[in-house]
């Protein structure tokens, strides 16, 4: 029962980190700089408000989707 629980999260987890994934605006700095256009790719930019948001929440739930993941394995060899 504990294995289907964690997979049910492991599903919720993916789906969300795929919307949060596609709901960040594009970032045309690397085609820039493969075009020679004039690009800021490696001026140092501080990401503020809504994109530190979408930035911090990708980030934390990958680390969750990972620990689900290992979990889930972890009960399954068992």
């Amino acid at each position: 029962m504990q294995d289907f629980i964690i997979d049910i999260f492991v599903a919720i987890v993916a789906i969300l980190l795929i919307i949060i994934v596609m709901l960040q605006g594009s970032k045309d700095d690397i085609n820039d700089a493969f075009n020679g256009s004039k690009s800021d790719l490696f001026k140092n930019q501080k990401t503020r408000g809504v994109e530190l948001f979408m930035q911090r929440t990708t980030a934390g739930l990958a680390v969750v989707y990972i620990a689900l993941v290992l979990v889930s394995v972890f009960l399954h060899t068992r």
